[in-house]
């Protein structure tokens, strides 16, 4: 992932932007960035957004990507939909599938796509480790997977710290906020993925961060390549 370019964003400052009424810019542009810097396919490939819903990343994706295919993966039929109806409107729906599905059993063939990216459902996967499986079992030897969530290095720090702000806020008690901090952690991160059999990654960043925090909001990220000889 490329480094935080934005800790010095200007004179605007987190406590000029410090007000709920302010709309925040658009995030999964700067994830998509570092999505390609990371996978280095921005001129082609199958791509899988897992967990995709409604299709932010996906169709960020299909606009970075101008000869890729993006499947959206969801286990609701309704969010796929709507993903679709944004990629038609953007002329994407020559390179723009929607398939039913979970991560833990994903509808699609062994080695079949080149790049799995997950943004935010990940804390929500009812088996994470297996879902790694699957994300593994899916991907063609030489293929990446970028799995987890954050608003993109390049995403304004003040506009990080304050998302982050109103997250916290929207979480209402101790128990939930330790479970929010826990499931971000680099140690639940790469628990999972040994639990998973991955015998080669790396975690990237540092979730569960409070607002303050210079590099808040970035995110935490799996990412691991495919190669021959893992044994899973």
């Amino acid at each position: 992932m490329k480094s935080d370019r934005t800790s010095h964003a200007g004179p605007a400052t987190y406590r000029q932007h410090k007000n709920p009424g302010v709309q925040l810019p658009d995030y999964y542009r700067t994830v998509a960035e570092d999505v390609i810097a990371f996978c280095g396919q921005n001129s082609g490939g199958v791509w899988v957004d897992l967990g995709s819903g409604p299709g932010g990343l996906g169709l960020a994706l299909l606009e970075k990507v101008p000869k890729g295919t993006v499947v959206f993966v969801d286990p609701k039929a309704d969010a796929l939909r709507r993903a679709l109806d944004a990629a038609r409107q953007r002329s994407f729906a020559s390179r723009a599938v929607a398939v039913v599905g979970s991560a833990e059993s994903i509808p699609l063939p062994d080695e079949a796509v080149d790049v799995v990216v997950s943004r935010g459902s990940f804390y929500f996967w009812q088996d994470r480790a297996q879902g790694l499986r699957e994300v593994r079992r899916i991907l063609r030897t030489g293929g990446r997977a970028m799995i987890g969530g954050g608003l993109g290095s390049a995403y304004p720090q003040w506009a990080r710290q304050e998302f982050i702000r109103r997250r916290r806020e929207s979480v209402k008690s101790p128990e939930a906020a330790r479970e929010f901090t826990e499931a971000r952690s680099p140690h639940t991160f790469r628990r999972l993925a040994t639990e998973s059999g991955l015998s080669s990654f790396e975690v990237v960043g540092e979730g569960g961060l409070g607002a303050d925090a210079p590099n808040t909001g970035i995110g935490i990220w799996l990412q691991f390549t495919k190669d021959a000889t893992s044994d899973i």
